[in-house]
């Protein structure tokens, strides 16, 4: 699978609620989301968990670059969540942990996350989720719209993921 995708730096996430409702996104509530990445040779594998209850393991690749990219990434539901991090710590060594409070709203093909991230703050993330390729330059527009509308400009903008951020 693949997106186009953003990350910024936003240190107002009321009037980010805001924004996003007067786009006309919808709003798809709260998640606790609890990151394990672990130390790979390319790209990025995390285990996520999900309000306690949902678990899945993500591995994707992608330019640290501070504007729009695109990533790859495939996601395999885990129905066990213990017993793979069990499985995965002892034969890839975790690299960081990022826990978060992510709301999720949805416009059109564009996931719009506003995320309080322990220990680094509050962020905005737009991911536009492209499931047909002759559909990726429309859908690129409309991160690049939702940037515009939220005011992100360069200096917001976040080269990396959470987990390079932390300490």
């Amino acid at each position: 699978m693949q997106n186009i995708e953003i990350k910024a730096e936003f240190p107002d996430l009321q009037l980010a609620k805001s924004r996003a409702e007067s786009a006309g996104s919808v709003t798809h509530g709260t998640l606790h989301q609890i990151d394990t990445y672990f130390n790979v040779a390319s790209g990025r594998l995390k285990l996520r968990e999900i309000n306690g209850n949902e678990c899945q393991l993500i591995f994707y690749q992608r330019p640290d670059a501070a504007g729009p990219k695109t990533s790859a990434y495939q996601i395999s539901p885990v129905p066990n969540p213990s017993t793979m991090k069990a499985v995965l710590t002892p034969a890839l060594g975790v690299w960081k942990v990022v826990e978060k409070k992510r709301e999720l709203y949805l416009h059109d093909e564009v996931r719009i996350h506003l995320d309080r991230v322990t220990g680094l703050g509050d962020f905005i993330e737009l991911e536009g989720v492209v499931t047909q390729p002759e559909l990726f330059d429309a859908i690129q527009r409309k991160v690049e719209d939702l940037m515009d509308h939220f005011g992100l400009s360069a200096e917001n903008l976040v080269a990396g993921s959470y987990s390079d951020l932390l300490p």
